[in-house]
């Protein structure tokens, strides 16, 4: 007997959002040089704007990829029935 499926994410993985221990060394080393009142204005500015932009460019490209992302309205290459489970796992011979 199939079990009934418990999680509904159909192989998406959750996003991962635990910086790891090399990504909290270097948001402290950014957050020491932001407060460290030698830092120049232009310097944090800088560095805001590349990192703006940079989620800008991540939001755009994930955005393209959901957008561009295979639905269910996908007519079946074959005279199958489509699943309703949302994947077909049988093969064709």
């Amino acid at each position: 007997m199939i079990s009934p499926i418990k999680n509904q994410d159909f192989g998406i993985p959750a996003p991962i959002v635990e910086l790891t221990m090399e990504q909290q060394f270097k948001m402290k080393q950014i957050e020491d040089a932001l407060n460290n009142p030698a830092s120049k204005k232009e310097d944090i500015v800088t560095v805001f704007l590349a990192l703006q932009r940079q989620n800008f460019v991540l939001s755009n490209s994930l955005s393209n990829l959901v957008k561009k992302w295979p639905t269910q309205s996908v007519q079946p290459t074959t005279n199958e029935v489509p699943s309703n489970r949302g994947i077909s796992f049988g093969t064709k011979d």
